[in-house]
C-alpha cells in the first residue's frame, strides 16, 4: 500500500474547509490543510471579508438612526460623529483575533497548516507555491489519499467601460477616504446591506439593478416591502437600471446609466455576484468535471468525477451559505470516517434552511415563498401582518415591519416564514426550528406569546388573507 503525507489534504481555510478538516482530525485522520492567505486568511470570505465584517459594520450604521431615535424617547445632545478609521481599525483588530481562534482550533486538532496556493497535479498529489526564505519563490510537493477543494467564491465583475474604475465587496472594508458618495450596483443580498451599511454610515447611496425588483429569489411581496423600507431610510434605488460606462474626472466617477441619466460618485462597488475561485487549481489537466460558470461538480457525497477529490461549499454554488458549508463538511467527515461515537451520521437537507439580510431593516426567512407553495400545494392559506413596532410609536421613525406564514391548507403545516423587520434574523432563527419539527398552524395558534414584542405576532395571526387578495 502507499504511504501518502496525509490521510486528507485541504484546500482552502474557509468555513467548510476548516470545520471538516477539524472534525476529520478528531477522528485520528492526518490532515493538513492548505490556506494561500496563511493564517490572515483562516475563516474565508466569511470571517475577513464577508458575514463577520459586514455585521458589525451593519451595527454601526445602526447607531446613527439609534441617536436620532433617543430624542423620541427624551434623550437629548449633539450625536456623536463617526470615526471612520477607528471602525476600521476596530473590524481589523477583531478579524485578527478571529484568525487566531481558527489556528488555534486546528492545531488543537492536530491539524497541519500549510501556507501557499495549492493546485491538483494528480489524483493524490498537491503542489504548494510558496516563498523561500530569501523571498523567492519554491514549490513544495504533498500527497494524500484524499483531497478536498474548499477554495470558496469571489466577486465576479463584469466586463464594461471604466471596469478599472470600480470595487467590488472585497474592498468596501478599508476604503480611504469614507466616500461620501456611493454608487452600489446589484440587488443581491450583498448590494443591499452595504447599501444600508454606508447609507447608515453617512454616506450618500444610489442603488442601481438591472432587475424589476431587489433580492431575487425571496418571496415578491416581501421584495417590494424591503425596497420600500429602503428607500424610506434614504437609499435611492433605482430599478431596471444598468451601468453603461464608467469613467474617471477630477471631480469624481461619472456613471452613465443605460437610460441616459448620469451620477457622480466617489466609489462605485459592483456587487454583482460571486463565482467559484477555481482558478490555478490545475482542474481542468485532471478531468475534473466544472459548470459553466466553473463550479465543481459533485454526487450527493461531495465526489468528483475523480474518486479521490472532493469539493464542497461555495466552490460548488449549491447554497452558498456558510452554514451550508459547515453542515456538508460535517457530513463529509461522517461519510469518510464515520460519525462521532455515539452519534447519528449526518445528512446535509437542503430544504429549510433559514437565511437572512442584514440590510435595513432586516429580512429573514425560512422556507417557501408564497409561489413556491402555490406551485407545490392544491391551496395555501396566507397568513399576514403588517405594523409599527412598539419602539417607533415614540421614536419618529415611519419604519413598518411584515410578517407571513405560508401554510398547506391539507396538512395546516407551515411551509413558509417571512419577516421584514428589526432583529428579523434573530427571530426567524427559532421559528426555523418549528418548521424543521414539522409544525402546524394549530401549534403555533396554542403557542403562548412573548408580549410585547414584534415576535409575538407569529403565533396570534388568526385570519388568513383573502383567497383573491393572497395571490
Amino acid at each position: 500500500m502507499k504511504q501518502f503525507d496525509f490521510d486528507l489534504l485541504v484546500i482552502g481555510g474557509g468555513s467548510g474547509g476548516v470545520r471538516a478538516a477539524r472534525m476529520a482530525a478528531q477522528r485520528g485522520v492526518r490532515v493538513a490543510l492548505a490556506e494561500a492567505q496563511g493564517l490572515d486568511g483562516l475563516g474565508g470570505t466569511c470571517v475577513n471579508l464577508g458575514c463577520i465584517p459586514k455585521k458589525l459594520y451593519s451595527y454601526a450604521a445602526d447607531y446613527a438612526a439609534g441617536f436620532e431615535e433617543s430624542r423620541g424617547f427624551g434623550w437629548a445632545g449633539e450625536a456623536p460623529s463617526l470615526d471612520w478609521g477607528r471602525l476600521k481599525s476596530r473590524r481589523a483588530t477583531e478579524i485578527s483575533r478571529l484568525n487566531g481562534v481558527y489556528a488555534n482550533l486546528l492545531r488543537g486538532s492536530g491539524v497541519t497548516l500549510l501556507e501557499g496556493y495549492a493546485r491538483l497535479t494528480g489524483p493524490h498529489e498537491v503542489e504548494l507555491a510558496t516563498l523561500n526564505a530569501d523571498g523567492s519563490p519554491g514549490h513544495q510537493g504533498y500527497s494524500a489519499e484524499r483531497i478536498l477543494i474548499a477554495t470558496g467564491g469571489q466577486p465576479y465583475l463584469p466586463h464594461f467601460q471604466g471596469r478599472e474604475h470600480v470595487i467590488s465587496s472585497d474592498q468596501a472594508f478599508d476604503l480611504d477616504p469614507f466616500p461620501q458618495r456611493l454608487l452600489v450596483v446589484g440587488g443581491g443580498y450583498i448590494a443591499c446591506e452595504f447599501a444600508s451599511i454606508f447609507n447608515g454610515l453617512g454616506a450618500r447611496v444610489t442603488q442601481v439593478y438591472r432587475g424589476e425588483q431587489i433580492l431575487r429569489g425571496f418571496d415578491d411581496e416581501i421584495r417590494h416591502f424591503t425596497a420600500a423600507e429602503m428607500r424610506k431610510t434614504g437609499v435611492d434605488l433605482r430599478l431596471a437600471a444598468g451601468v453603461l460606462a464608467i469613467t474617471r474626472e477630477a471631480d469624481g466617477l461619472h456613471v452613465t446609466l443605460e437610460d441616459g441619466n448620469q451620477l457622480v460618485v466617489d466609489v462605485a462597488l459592483y456587487a454583482t455576484g460571486r463565482v467559484p475561485n477555481v482558478e490555478g487549481l490545475g482542474l481542468a489537466e485532471l478531468g475534473i468535471e466544472q459548470g459553466a460558470d466553473g463550479r465543481i461538480l459533485v454526487d450527493a457525497d461531495f465526489r468528483t468525477q475523480l474518486p479521490s477529490v472532493y469539493a464542497l461549499g461555495d466552490v460548488t454554488s449549491r447554497v452558498q451559505l456558510t452554514p451550508a458549508a459547515l453542515g456538508e463538511a460535517m457530513q463529509l467527515v461522517d461519510h469518510l470516517y464515520g460519525p462521532a461515537a455515539g452519534k447519528p451520521a449526518r445528512r446535509m437537507d437542503y430544504e429549510l434552511i433559514p437565511t437572512a439580510v442584514f440590510c435595513h431593516p432586516n429580512v429573514a426567512t425560512v422556507g417557501l415563498t408564497e409561489a413556491q407553495a402555490r406551485e407545490r400545494y392544491a391551496e395555501v392559506r396566507v397568513f399576514r401582518s403588517e405594523f409599527r413596532a412598539l419602539r417607533h410609536t415614540l421614536s419618529g421613525s415611519q419604519e413598518r415591519t411584515l410578517m407571513k406564514l405560508l401554510v398547506d391548507a391539507a396538512s395546516d403545516r407551515v411551509v413558509g416564514l417571512h419577516m421584514v423587520g428589526a432583529e428579523a434574523g434573530e427571530i426567524v432563527q427559532g421559528f426555523a426550528v418549528a418548521l424543521k419539527a414539522g409544525a402546524t398552524k394549530a401549534v403555533f395558534d396554542a403557542t403562548l406569546g412573548i408580549h410585547p414584542t414584534a415576535a409575538e405576532e407569529f403565533v396570534t395571526m388568526r385570519e388568513p388573507v383573502p383567497a383573491r387578495a393572497a395571490a
